[in-house]
Order: C-alpha cells, then sequence, then structure tokens
C-alpha cells in the first residue's frame, strides 16, 4: 500500500502472554468446560478450530512506539474498546434502536441470512 512505517507481528512468540491476550490452550479448556457460552462452539468450527482453541486468543488493539531505543506502550483496548475496528458498531450505535441488544446471547448480530424467516437459518 506504500507506507512507509514498519509493521511487526507476535506470530510464535510470548507477546499475547505477556499482556493477556493469549491464553493457554489448557486454559481455555478449563473456561470451556466451565460453561462458555453456546455461541463459542459456532464460532470455533467456523474458524476451523475447537471451542479451546477459538478462546486461546482474545481481541486486543495495542499500539506502541520507539524512541532512542526504548519501547514505549502508547495505547491499549481490550474487549469492547477494540470496536474501533470494526466499523459497524458505530453505525449501528446511530440507529433509532442503537444496536438493539436483548437476549441472552452476546453475539446478536447476524449475516442478512441468519435471520429467522430468511429460509436460509432458522
Amino acid at each position: 500500500m506504500g507506507w512507509s512505517f514498519p509493521w511487526v507481528s507476535s506470530y510464535e512468540s510470548d507477546f499475547g502472554f505477556d499482556f493477556g491476550v493469549s491464553v493457554p490452550k489448557e486454559q481455555a479448556a478449563q473456561m470451556v468446560e466451565a460453561g462458555a457460552p453456546p455461541i463459542i462452539e459456532r464460532l470455533a468450527a467456523e474458524c476451523g478450530t475447537d471451542p479451546a482453541g477459538y478462546m486461546t486468543e482474545r481481541q486486543a488493539l495495542l499500539a506502541f512506539a520507539i524512541e532512542d531505543g526504548v519501547v514505549y506502550q502508547t495505547y491499549s483496548a481490550f474487549a469492547r474498546g477494540v470496536e474501533i475496528m470494526m466499523g459497524f458498531y458505530a453505525l449501528l450505535d446511530r440507529a433509532p434502536k442503537g444496536r438493539n441488544e436483548s437476549g441472552d446471547s452476546e453475539f446478536w448480530i447476524r449475516r442478512y441470512d441468519e435471520y429467522p424467516g430468511s429460509g436460509a437459518a432458522g
């Protein structure tokens, strides 16, 4: 894209664990056994993993700067604070009923063909 700043990745490092974003699979399995929401199984399958594998990584947005060889953490956001990366939430917040979150599922938004009566899903 022509950007002139360096991008880095935490792949195959302890970085996610250091910042509480990654969870060991054994711990994630215990969370699943303790009663993870039923949607976790579905989301895991859609991602090609099992529920414990799905829960090993959490959403986070972290920013860092380096100056004179010293690295500074300049910003961090987790859970709902990461919504800035998902533009549809800001649009829904301006709708007459906002996000219209209700029911016992925190995953209330669906793709157009997943609503009851769409003919594609129940």
